[in-house]
């Protein structure tokens, strides 16, 4: 059966928020070519909140199976269970070999993937993929929805979340805020590790910049950056608003949208920011803006270029981590006063 525009189609999606939200420019590219399409999204649970806020995607479906988890049987049931749908063709982001074997199972005609961990069989449209010309992780997810000959396509489409005015004034009614003053959204926090964290002295200072403007400042991040936006606030004479561990990814989301201003590490949230269209700076250390940048003309991005640096490292590998301590609070807040 070939893809048409009325098929269905399955999408392994990615593990991160930041690629979540990039998948978005390949659900729009499916969309594009084949407008009465189903697209039905297998990812982590953590992931429904974004996937039901990409108008794109016809069903969220959960994987049930734990991070880094093999679970063979699983997937084979799964698979199996999935059947019923009558995939036309299954899309594999991740590279791994066991991220393939749902799309095997679930009967999918056509299996389109990277090659990856050696994946021949369970793909059936395994690419090679060619690094020197796809350089960005969204030009890699977006050339899946082509034949593999195809030319690459001159644009991408860039990621936009839905929002609805319900969601917004629940999430502020539930935190007891208010959207009166502009709110600058500072995100501290990244999953990846300490190499793509800017100092919390420096947010701290920006922070203060904007307080003395006479607008409000939330901070936002899940359970593992309360310690970093707990000191920024502490810094400001906690005069922040610190949401860390305390909002959902989707009250996150919606909150955000609120937004005057955002200033992010490079993370999923900064990812998050530039889908909602919201006027962004965006701090890059160990990783490279090239690969993974925010997908939004508005985004500002912020580096140094340092000869060590994208080293792509969790933590500095020479201690000094001179690509984010010598980049300046000064710097972004002129980046703001320049968007403002």
């Amino acid at each position: 059966m070939p893809v048409t525009p009325a098929s269905k189609i399955l999408v392994v999606g990615p593990s991160w928020v930041g690629d979540m939200v990039m998948a978005q420019s390949l659900f729009m590219t499916l969309k594009q070519q084949h407008p009465g399409c189903l697209i039905d999204v297998l990812a982590p649970a953590w992931s429904r909140p974004l996937l039901e806020r990409m108008p794109e995607v016809h069903a969220a479906i959960d994987m049930p199976f734990g991070h880094g988890e093999f679970g063979f049987g699983k997937r084979r049931r799964l698979g199996r269970q999935l059947r019923a749908n009558n995939y036309a063709q299954a899309i594999v982001l991740p590279n791994s070999w066991k991220s393939a074997l749902v799309p095997f199972f679930s009967g999918a005609l056509k299996r389109t993937g990277y090659v990856g961990e050696l994946r021949y069989g369970l793909l059936n449209d395994a690419r090679r993929l060619d690094k020197t010309t796809l350089t960005m992780t969204v030009q890699r997810f977006c050339a899946l929805a082509y034949a593999a000959d195809a030319p690459q396509p001159s644009a991408i489409p860039t990621p936009v979340l839905s929002i609805s005015a319900a969601g917004v004034d629940r999430a502020l009614n539930k935190h007891g805020l208010d959207k009166e003053k502009p709110i600058l959204v500072l995100c501290p926090g990244a999953e990846y590790g300490p190499a793509k964290r800017w100092p919390e002295e420096y947010y701290a200072e920006v922070a203060c910049y904007w307080l003395a403007k006479g607008g409000q400042v939330w901070l936002f991040g899940s359970n593992k950056d309360e310690s970093v936006t707990a000191a920024i606030n502490t810094q400001t004479d906690n005069r922040c608003v610190d949401l860390a561990g305390r909002t959902s990814l989707g009250e996150a989301i919606d909150l955000m949208s609120l937004a005057t201003h955002v200033v992010s590490n490079d993370s999923g949230l900064m990812h998050v920011a530039a889908s909602l269209g919201r006027s962004l700076v965006a701090i890059y250390g160990s990783s490279d803006p090239g690969f993974t940048p925010p997908l939004n003309e508005q985004a500002q991005v912020l580096r140094l270029g340092l000869d060590c640096s994208p080293c792509f490292k969790r933590e500095c590998p020479l201690g000094h981590l001179k690509c984010l301590k010598d980049l300046l609070p000064q710097q972004v807040i002129a980046a703001l006063e320049q968007a403002s």
